[in-house]
């Protein structure tokens, strides 16, 4: 007999519980136990349970709904939540999963996306495979170095694996000047190099076997080839291959590439869904990225999935965020603050900087960032579903 999960409604409209018992009814694994308003009696619900799901709406009284979420995912381990709301912004979804809602949906429910989310938390109380859902491919990319390019794909890949509790890849696309392994303190038994010469060999279970896994995380390395001779008949037709063999297996791919627009560099542009534009504020800077920013509209790329991240940013700049904007065109989408000696540290002892200071404002900036990354698969749908 199929094991069911029992689920808890916390909703203040008698409307959303009789919509989701409906999508009950046509979806086996979940029972319905509870319909309640009140926090302190769905509470009290959970204690009496092994395994739970409950879904909350948010909407009306979001701080104690939030605060209720963050209680009973701290207490109880074995507790899922979905939030919904019909009030949905980017700051109420991020605050909604930084509290422990492994989900977040619209409201009205769509019945489509309802059921992709009760089949992942429905594999994950189980223990089946998870089916996963659509792949995400984040480059990091500046056409100059010194900028931390590595640092921001290292930091925010590791964070996107703790958050989601998905796999990540980490690809290190700099076949010349690599230091990704250096970064995080491997010596992986495969390199891109290899992957790259036997595709026809790959699929999800020769990766998730193969690649170097970081200290028990969900994030696996493909680190760079050791010697550059190893580089020299790679095509950017392999590359595209290997990006369309590393969807099918990851939640999301994280790319750093080199500096400069090499061929390899660009194919990995072109088979994005984001590229965070690193850059630091100062004058030269500005001008490289206004030349990348021009490049891409000559190469066709699409300008929404370009994003400016400034890296080491500090208030006190002489030049400051307005100003980058107003030059170059184009809100920043991120800053990561300047923290030297943390950063410098993390870098010198090859971990990332959570596991030097997790309360620094650099590793919670990159826990944000990957909070805000995670959750665009959902806003882009918000926003069509607007449009």
């Amino acid at each position: 007999m199929k094991q069911t999960i029992p689920t808890i409604i916390v909703a203040e409209h008698d409307s959303t519980s009789e919509l989701i018992k409906l999508y009950f009814d046509e979806f086996d694994g979940f029972s319905f136990l509870a319909n309640t308003s009140d926090f302190t009696k769905a509470y009290n619900g959970i204690k009496e349970l092994n395994n739970s799901l409950v879904i909350v709406d948010i909407s009306e009284y979001p701080e104690q709904a939030l605060n209720f979420i963050s209680k009973i995912t701290t207490e109880y381990s074995n507790c899922k939540v979905v939030a919904l709301s019909d009030k949905p912004n980017v700051d109420l979804v991020i605050r909604a999963m930084r509290v422990g809602a492994t989900d977040f949906l619209p409201l009205p429910l769509i019945k489509k996306d309802f059921f992709e989310v009760l089949e992942k938390l429905y594999n994950d109380f189980t223990g089946g495979k998870q089916k996963k859902s659509k792949c995400r491919v984040i480059t990091v990319y500046s056409n100059k170095g010194g900028v931390g390019k590595t640092s921001v794909a290292t930091n925010l890949a590791l964070e996107l694996s703790k958050i989601t509790k998905e796999n990540v890849a980490l690809i290190d696309l700099n076949f010349q000047l690599g230091d990704v392994t250096t970064f995080l303190d491997l010596k992986p038994s495969f390199n891109i190099s290899y992957m790259l010469q036997n595709l026809d060999k790959i699929n999800e279970d020769f990766l998730l076997s193969t690649l170097e896994k970081y200290k028990g995380t969900s994030l696996y390395v493909l680190a760079d080839p050791p010697y550059f001779r190893e580089t020299d008949e790679i095509s950017t037709k392999s590359i595209t291959k290997l990006f369309d063999i590393l969807r099918d297996t990851f939640s999301y791919v994280v790319v750093d590439t080199s500096a400069g627009f090499d061929k390899k560099s660009m194919t990995a542009l072109e088979n994005s869904d984001l590229v965070l534009l690193a850059m630091i504020v100062n004058l030269p800077a500005i001008r490289n990225c206004q030349r990348c920013l021009e490049l891409f509209e000559e190469l066709g790329l699409d300008d929404n999935k370009i994003q400016l991240l400034v890296n080491r940013y500090m208030e006190s700049d002489e030049i400051k965020a307005e100003d980058v904007e107003e030059a170059l065109g184009k809100k920043i989408y991120w800053k990561i603050p300047n923290n030297y000696f943390t950063m410098m540290s993390a870098i010198n002892q090859g971990v990332p900087v959570s596991e030097i200071n997790t309360d620094s404002n650099v590793a919670l900036s990159y826990k944000n960032l990957a909070l805000m990354v995670s959750d665009n698969i959902y806003r882009q749908k918000l926003n069509e579903q607007r449009g």
